[in-house]
């Protein structure tokens, strides 16, 4: 939840990275706005609930239960070979 930070340390590891992806920070209401809303409760922010449920989505990839890989490329196809999991699943559902 720390865009800048975690800017800088990215740009570190994998500089090519900010010219693909770009970092926003969510609004998140405050319990004043939300009283006045008549909302009470866990109440999702919007970008913030997307990510959440993709990283426990990936958690259900056993290959992802440990790190123990040695190169970024080796986890980056891990993950992307779990979502494209997903999605197959996903697709060949019946409706």
């Amino acid at each position: 939840y720390h865009p800048e930070h975690l800017t800088e340390e990215l740009e570190k590891v994998y500089p090519q990275i900010m010219t693909k992806i770009r970092f926003e920070l969510s609004a998140k209401p405050s319990k004043q706005e939300n009283k006045a809303q008549g909302k009470s409760g866990f109440i999702p922010v919007a970008a913030r609930w997307v990510i959440e449920r993709s990283n426990s989505w990936m958690e259900r990839c056993k290959i992802l239960v440990k790190n123990f890989e040695r190169t970024l490329t080796n986890a980056t196809a891990k993950v992307n070979l779990c979502f494209i999991r997903l999605m197959i699943k996903r697709l060949a559902a019946p409706s």
